[in-house]
């Protein structure tokens, strides 16, 4: 990378470090329990709209399983820890595995055919997690769930057991996982890979004209987007201390597509800013589960109306504008 691209990125990594670090003092300000909560399902939304970006947004794959992974990473880690009598961390660590691995597994059944056909095999696997999880009720006690999930705790040596008994607490826990997935989604994105999946997202034929092994790489795209939602899932759970088949809601879809479309597919920190704006704003306007799709529905048609591609979209248009020279300025 060269001098001049290499200060933006530093640039942005300085902004993000900074922002980090003001995020884990959050908790120091004295906030209410259910304003800690409502970060914490924010962090949580984060996590599900930056694997959505990287399918969608960088790679041009419409998923609609991402509850799916998220819901089944979210069972494994529970049964891990109640039948299993794992630890919660190895729970959580499997259960985004499995996850991983069953996105593979779809994408690899039908990528082969359409971008078309992978959309609605997503969608196909997500009811179908739904109905597992609600009639086989041997495994995951049906519509019931698995209630009084045990509270992580982590030995810190020297320091004793720390306790994630509290939503400030547990909110710290939260934003650790989806920092951890902010960096690993960035350090894709601006890699070779990164450029890769956006060449294949551009024109995938031409793509493959050059000899790029596409089908490895949207694998290994829809890997990774899965394999964070399982872990986002199998952490979140322990944070509701009950999982049951709800957790697969087709909501949680529906919110993360709108995160990434009115945030901008591709457009990495806007999706950011996006997911944290949409976990937000319908807790501060106290609506109802009803009105607050209705809410959602709303902003996605105006920004498609105002902002086709988005906002960050919309705020490269305007840069880029910025940059051309005005009539009269230079040229001849």
């Amino acid at each position: 990378m060269n001098e001049t691209g290499a200060r933006p990125r530093r640039l942005e990594l300085g902004i993000g470090a900074a922002a980090a670090a003001l995020l884990y003092l959050l908790p120091t300000a004295g906030f209410s329990d259910y304003v800690m909560a409502v970060a914490t399902s924010a962090c949580a939304y984060c996590i599900l709209a930056v694997g959505l970006n990287l399918v969608y947004g960088y790679t041009g794959l419409l998923s609609l399983g991402q509850v799916a992974f998220w819901g089944l990473g979210a069972y494994v880690a529970a049964l891990a820890a109640v039948d299993l009598k794992w630890s919660i961390w190895a729970g959580v660590l499997v259960g985004g595995v499995i996850a991983g691995i069953s996105g593979i597994a779809v994408a690899f059944s039908s990528l082969r055919l359409s971008r078309h056909a992978f959309a609605i095999v997503t969608l196909i696997f997500a009811l179908l997690m739904q109905l597992i999880a609600r009639d086989w009720s041997e495994v995951t006690r049906g519509p019931l769930g698995i209630p009084a999930l045990p509270q992580p705790t982590l030995d810190l040596p020297g320091l004793g057991r720390f306790v994630f008994d509290t939503p400030a607490r547990y909110y710290v826990l939260m934003l650790t996982l989806a920092l951890a997935s902010i960096v690993v989604v960035y350090s894709i994105v601006h890699s070779r890979i990164g450029r890769a999946l956006v060449a294949i997202r551009d024109n995938e034929a031409l793509a493959e004209s050059q000899g790029m092994n596409t089908l490895h790489y949207k694998l290994l795209a829809v890997g990774v987007s899965a394999a964070l939602a399982g872990l986002a899932g199998g952490l979140y759970v322990f944070h509701l201390s009950v999982v049951d088949p709800s957790i697969f809601d087709f909501a949680y879809t529906e919110a993360t597509v709108i995160m990434v479309i009115v945030g901008g597919p591709g457009c990495f920190w806007a999706v950011i800013a996006s997911s944290i704006g949409f976990s937000i704003l319908p807790e501060a306007l106290r609506v109802t589960d009803r009105v607050r799709y209705v809410l959602y529905g709303a902003i996605l048609v105006a920004a498609m109306l105002v902002m086709p591609k988005g906002i960050g979209g919309l705020l490269q248009q305007r840069r880029i504008a910025a940059m051309r020279p005005r009539p009269g300025q230079g040229g001849t």
